[in-house]
């Protein structure tokens, strides 16, 4: 039968929850949570099952955004699948939020980026298949930009325009952008079920975080 997926990301302020069956997606649900989801993500995953008539014992891998994105943010959905998981000894993907993005794209080479604050962003570049071509990283815009390829990289992102001035004069000024939806747990979801038809998912006690860049606590703490 073909496996059915649970994908959660609570990574940002606008989070999302995905069933799927196999690569198709039965729901996903937009959640908006500024003060975080830790009092509301358990709630909206009964009604998603309600909804669709399912539960979680029928669930034959979990999916969790790993980040790059908020700290507690990222731990919250890791801490859900994992605990659901663990429970039920059903495996684990953990996907990147930048891997998910790209697979919004249409070139060959997609540059998925996220605004990481503090003048910088999360960026990286992968293939059509998914594939890194450029490791995920950290560092500001137009530094980022330098370490392009040049020829055909389409730019995905939640939200542009706070970068596009910044392609101004460069290379990339008349490069393809491609904004995608706030909610990235289908997309999280279909790479999860990519990797479970091809057993390349994992034990819940072995996921983790991935968060490119340390806490501001850690920061801080190396600092003194």
């Amino acid at each position: 039968m073909t496996p059915l997926i649970l994908a959660v990301d609570t990574t940002h302020e606008f989070g999302s929850l995905a069933l799927l069956r196999g690569d198709a997606t039965l729901e996903e649900v937009l959640l908006h949570s500024p003060s975080g989801f830790g009092h509301v993500l358990y709630e909206h995953l009964e009604r998603l099952f309600e909804r669709n008539q399912a539960e979680t014992g029928q669930v034959d891998c979990f999916a969790a955004a790993s980040g790059p994105g908020s700290f507690t943010g990222v731990r919250i959905g890791l801490a859900c699948v994992k605990g659901l998981a663990e429970s039920l000894g059903r495996p684990v993907a953990a996907v990147s939020n930048l891997q998910a993005m790209a697979a919004f794209g249409s070139a060959p080479l997609r540059a998925p980026v996220l605004d990481a604050r503090r003048g910088q962003v999360y960026g990286a570049v992968y293939d059509a298949s998914g594939t890194p071509v450029l490791a995920e990283t950290v560092m500001p815009f137009p530094d980022w930009l330098a370490t392009l390829p040049d020829a055909g990289v389409e730019f995905v992102a939640t939200d542009f325009a706070p970068f596009r001035h910044a392609l101004a004069g460069t290379r990339f000024e008349h490069g393809r952008v491609t904004e995608v939806p706030r909610a990235l747990a289908a997309a999280v979801g279909r790479i999860a079920a990519r990797r479970f038809a091809a057993g390349d998912v994992a034990d819940p006690a072995a996921i983790d975080a991935n968060y490119v860049r340390r806490s501001d606590a850690e920061l801080q703490w190396k600092d003194r």
